[in-house]
């Protein structure tokens, strides 16, 4: 049976659902759609009676892996904005986004066997990081450390087609090239080029 979703976890329960949904991010990503709840399970240290607690179906459980990958990818916004100056947050974020990316590609499969069950693991996570982009580049202008014609939404598709193109591990100091490249053309272009 499924917990109750209005009844917050105890402190433990919630660690447990921490690691399955820590584990099945690793799991899916290495092994796709054919992946073994138990080894999940094993991985994330419970038995499988307390994953399928928490997630009765495989459709659940992969859409929740996802929308904890999305949430901290999101969450993390505030703190790289406290502890960082802006574009500097912005750079650290771009590169959480292509971690990010490249989980979503390796579960790619099980998002899509997900959705295809009625399910839409997709529902919200355009949003979320539209809304970490904005806050991040509002905070890169305020600063004057960004030009001010790009927009947020220009910026989501830059990093959309990097991770498009270069978002498997392997591709990795391609996508960090491509990411500095990105950057670096956000800068404000200096007066004396300008004039020119």
């Amino acid at each position: 049976m499924a917990r109750d979703a209005g009844r917050p976890l105890r402190a433990d329960a919630q660690r447990n659902r921490d690691k399955i949904l820590t584990a099945a991010v690793r799991v899916f990503t290495e092994e796709g759609l054919d992946a073994h709840l138990e080894r999940i399970a094993r991985e994330a240290g419970v038995g499988t009676a307390t994953l399928y607690r928490n997630f009765p179906t495989r459709e659940a459980l992969v859409e929740a892996a996802y929308r904890n990958e999305v949430a901290q990818l999101c969450d993390v916004v505030p703190d790289l904005l406290a502890t960082k100056p802006p574009l500097e947050a912005l750079r650290a974020w771009t590169r959480l986004f292509m971690d990010y990316a490249t989980a979503k590609l390796g579960m790619a499969d099980a998002l899509r066997a997900a959705a295809a069950s009625g399910s839409n693991p997709h529902a919200h996570s355009h949003n979320m990081i539209q809304t970490a982009i904005t806050s991040l580049m509002d905070a890169c202008t305020a600063a004057e450390t960004i030009r001010t014609d790009i927009s947020p939404t220009d910026m989501f598709a830059a990093l959309a087609g990097i991770a498009l193109t270069s978002a498997k591990p392997e591709q990795r100091e391609q996508a960090e090239r491509l990411l500095d490249l990105t950057l670096d053309g956000l800068k404000p272009v200096p007066a004396q080029l300008s004039d020119n």
